[in-house]
C-alpha cells in the first residue's frame, strides 16, 4: 500500500493517492481511468478524480492491488 508520507503533491485532495514509488505503468489508469491518470510531468500517475459510488471504489481497489510497487494508498475506510 502507498506511504502517505511519499504522496505526490499532484493527487486530488482526499484518501486515494499515489506515492513517489509510482512507475507510471499506468496500471491504475487502465483499470480506474475515471480516477487515475499520467501526471502533466510525464513521470508518475496521480488520482486525479476521488472515487464516486462503488463501481469507481471497486475500480480503485481492483488497482490498487494490482498495482506493481505498491504505490496506491487509500487513507479511509472503504465505502460500500
Amino acid at each position: 500500500m502507498g506511504d502517505r508520507t511519499l504522496r505526490y503533491k499532484d493527487n486530488v485532495e482526499g484518501r486515494w493517492y499515489t506515492d513517489q514509488k509510482c512507475i507510471l505503468c499506468s496500471v491504475c489508469a487502465e483499470l480506474a481511468p475515471a480516477n487515475f491518470r499520467e501526471a502533466q510531468t510525464n513521470d508518475h500517475d496521480i488520482v486525479y478524480k476521488q472515487p464516486a459510488g462503488e463501481t469507481e471504489e471497486l475500480q480503485c481497489l481492483e488497482a490498487l492491488e494490482a498495482c506493481p510497487v505498491e504505490a496506491i494508498g487509500n487513507d479511509g475506510a472503504t465505502q460500500r
